[in-house]
């Protein structure tokens, strides 16, 4: 799934200290710009090239409707130190309202998706979020942010979690990260999702660390190597990849809490996305299937599998 020549990261000096920050805070304007292009690689001679070509349009509509929204307010300073003092994501999930930003947001992404390449199934999902109101369409929107999402609508959802995932990284990069803490193992500092993935990056200071990456805001945190982003345990880890592949998406495994979460290995390949390369490595959960783990992580454009 890595291209050959793909861009590398810089040599690392000899003797640069590794000292990874907690977090990385999303960048809106580059993070859908960037998963574009990478389902666009992925998507070339793909078994999923169709699916993976829809995901490439649709995040280039995630990086489009960005241009010209209203500058999006976060939550009241007080909020923000009551999550901080008790070591709570500062962007409450069950609480979350569609202000008139993140209705804009959704309206933009239907909109823009009437254009993209998709099977008639998908844009019958489209027509119905389209045509739903306002109740609906909340529902929808907590579905998503609670991940319990009713497996006869899930293409209807798909759309919505796109507008929620450009809502919520704007939120995230309007952050102080210096007043981010750990939450909890597999949570999300800034939102309290859970991850899609998790990479082992090639940042100068941070060459080998390891950082989850949120399935909703984007925001990276870091996370020791060798122990399990679900559950935390260090005991019965262990690694699975398809035979023959290139060794830079792997299955971490637990044996705790029988689940697994995909690994990217960044900096071997600086082009991959937390998002792009775990629906472009879809073989590697199907093989996962037959080992009686559970996918520990959420991505919402691989929801029902």
């Amino acid at each position: 799934m890595s291209q050959v020549g793909a861009p590398r990261h810089a040599p690392i000096p000899i003797g640069d200290p590794a000292a990874p920050p907690f977090v990385r805070l999303p960048d809106p304007l580059a993070l859908f710009a960037r998963r574009a292009e990478r389902f666009r690689t992925l998507a070339h001679g793909h078994d999923l090239a169709p699916f993976l070509g829809f995901l490439a349009e649709l995040s280039a509509v995630q990086h489009g409707v960005q241009d010209g929204l209203a500058a999006i307010a976060l939550p009241a300073p007080d909020v923000l130190a009551r999550a901080h003092e008790h070591g709570m994501p500062p962007l409450d999930r069950d609480r979350f309202t569609i202000d008139p930003v993140a209705e804009l947001t959704l309206d933009r992404v239907l909109a823009a998706c009437g254009a993209c390449t998709m099977p008639a199934a998908a844009r019958e999902a489209l027509a119905s979020v389209q045509n739903a109101d306002g109740a609906a369409r909340a529902v929808m929107a907590h579905a998503v942010l609670a991940d319990s999402i009713p497996v006869e609508t899930l293409a209807t959802h798909v759309f919505v979690a796109a507008a929620l995932q450009v809502h919520f990284a704007r939120l995230a990069a309007r952050l102080d990260p210096a007043r981010l803490g750990p939450v909890g193992d597999g949570v999300c500092p800034v939102c309290g999702g859970p991850p899609v993935s998790s990479l082992v990056v090639g940042w100068h200071g941070a060459h080998g660390a390891r950082f989850c990456a949120c399935s909703l805001c984007g925001t990276l945190w870091n996370h020791v190597r060798i122990k399990c982003t679900v559950c935390g345990s260090t005991a019965g880890i262990s690694y699975q990849e398809v035979v023959g592949g290139p060794g830079t998406v792997k299955a971490e495994c637990c044996s705790a809490c029988r689940s697994y979460v995909k690994i990217l290995e960044q900096r071997d390949d600086p082009a991959l996305d937390p998002v792009a390369d775990d629906v472009g490595s879809l073989g590697l959960d199907l093989l996962m299937r037959e080992t009686g783990l559970r996918r520990g992580s959420v991505d919402h454009f691989l929801l029902g599998y």
